[in-house]
């Protein structure tokens, strides 16, 4: 899944490629914007293992969304 998170007086966006699913990830999102965890941040891990921890009050938005494909090639003809 991708996962961009909108950031407060941040002009980019942060985007994670997560091997969770959307309800996984809506659920860590909940859980930490309600203040459920003893710390005020958001954590993911990536695909890679690499874990991202955003502070609770800058999210500004967070989206889920399928990751895209990239392809790769070229059209003919115009």
């Amino acid at each position: 899944m991708e996962v961009k998170i909108g950031v407060q007086h941040s002009p980019r966006e942060l985007v994670i490629d997560s091997p969770q699913t959307p309800d996984e990830i809506a659920a860590e999102v909940t859980k930490a914007m309600s203040g459920a965890t003893k710390d005020s941040l958001l954590t993911l891990v990536d695909d890679r293992g690499r874990r991202v921890l955003v502070p609770v009050d800058r999210i500004a938005y967070v989206e889920i969304a399928q990751a895209d494909q990239r392809r790769v090639g070229f059209i003919a003809g115009s």
